[in-house]
């Protein structure tokens, strides 16, 4: 399965990514476990949190290729062959990059980077990316996405991410979202697995609703 196939793939197991900011690689295997029992398949460590990549290998050595593990926050070219060397075949960005986006593709890693307007989202695309992440989604409402879905490749994800709710993500789906990345409402460093899980099934719901 080449990049460009694995992402809808996973996002048609469950629209979600869970991204797990601040995550400490003593503690990630557990609340890996708690979000993939959830039915998460999408899992991004970003690069901001402690020993990033420790946790990642580690992921990625529990998970194999039952779930996408990869990184967030990932800001330069040179972290994208630190992520990979880490068993991680995902790149997350907030921004629109294209050295990052185009080392991503050399690499044979899975390219979503960060988007805000349509000139950002045919930048990236015209670096080779294999989806889009609309960020921050609090100032873009579903009719954003709804107008951005007209001009936009129909076969390419849009993730919407920034204040996503488990009551929130039906209108950003009926406009033509793919699927949405969840960070503090699913995960806030120092948090238990138990209190992962609950908020993971309550996202899980909520997009299936």
């Amino acid at each position: 399965m080449n990049p460009g196939q694995e992402l809808p793939r996973r996002l048609a197991e469950c629209p979600l990514v869970a991204i797990i900011r601040g995550v400490t690689p003593d503690e990630v295997e557990a609340v890996g476990q708690a979000i993939y029992d959830a039915g998460i398949r999408i899992i991004e460590v970003p690069l901001n949190s402690p020993d990033p990549f420790q946790s990642i290998a580690r992921l990625a050595r529990r998970f194999g290729d039952r779930a996408l593990i990869g990184a967030g926050t990932v800001l330069e070219p040179e972290q994208v062959s630190e992520v990979r060397d880490a068993g991680g075949r995902l790149i997350v960005s907030p921004n629109t990059d294209a050295r990052v986006i185009e080392a991503s593709v050399a690499a044979g890693l899975v390219s979503a980077p960060g988007y805000y307007t349509p000139s950002e989202a045919f930048e990236a695309l015209r670096a080779g990316a294999h989806g889009l992440k609309l960020f921050p989604a609090e100032g873009a409402s579903p009719g954003v996405v709804k107008a951005q879905r007209a001009v936009l490749p129909k076969d390419v994800p849009l993730l919407v991410v920034g204040g996503v709710r488990p009551d929130n993500m039906r209108a950003y789906l009926d406009a033509g979202a793919n699927g949405f990345g969840l960070g503090s409402g699913l995960y806030k460093a120092g948090q238990t697995p138990q209190e992962v899980a609950a908020q993971a099934t309550a996202y899980v719901a909520g997009a299936q609703s």
